[in-house]
Parts: C-alpha cells; structure tokens; sequence
C-alpha cells in the first residue's frame, strides 16, 4: 500500500528532513547540460545550434560529454542566456578565476592554433 509522503516525512526526526532538504537543493544545483537546457530554457538542441552556427548534432555531442573547451561550455551557457563562472575551492577560501571571463578571446587563440595546426 502507498505511504503518503507528508505522512512520512512527519515521522522523520527535524534533523533527518533538514538533510533531506539540504539533498534536495544539492541535487537541483548539478545537472547536465541538457538538463540546464530543458530546465532552464525552451530552447532544443535545434535552437542552440542555430544560435552557436553549428549543427544540431554537434550540441547533442557537446551535451553528452565528459571532459570540453572552456570556450565551448561559455558559448553554450551563453546562448542559453546564463554566464559561466569558475571558481577554486580551498579548505579556508574560495578564488574566482577570471582569466576565462572572454569568450572572444578564447575562441580568437582557438581559431589561431587551428590555422596554425592546418598550415603545419
């Protein structure tokens, strides 16, 4: 027979529904790209595309992976309307890194090494 969760959750000490909520936030805080993409916005993978110039497969590969560019994961954040930051976390502070902040210039070094790479 099914519980109801109010039911349940009333039966749960206060430090038990504090963890449980603290979960909660955390796991709606992580997700994968195409999580943020249809969480976030109504954009498809069509859309994205259009917006980055690239082909819709492209970003459902972009999605999927593991390890990427930093300048691809900004232009992706970017066309969802968002803005990426990176920051480094230490036991007593936690540093912004802000040498990322430019896509263009990132993309203009990327297109540069390509170029360099074709004429070698």
């Amino acid at each position: 027979m099914a519980k109801n969760f109010n039911e349940l959750r009333g039966k749960m000490t206060p430090e038990r529904q504090r963890r449980n909520a603290a979960e909660a936030r955390r796991m709606l805080l992580e997700m994968t790209l195409q999580e943020l993409r249809q969480g976030i916005t109504d954009f498809s993978q069509d859309d994205i595309a259009a917006i980055l110039q690239v082909t819709q497969g492209y970003v459902s590969k972009l999605e999927r992976q593991h390890d990427m560019l930093l300048s691809n994961l900004y232009a992706y954040v970017e066309a969802l309307g968002g803005e990426v930051e990176i920051r480094a976390k230490f036991p007593d502070q936690e540093v912004q890194i802000r040498q990322f902040r430019e896509i263009g210039k990132l993309k203009a070094a990327l297109a540069l090494t390509a170029r360099r790479k074709k004429s070698a």
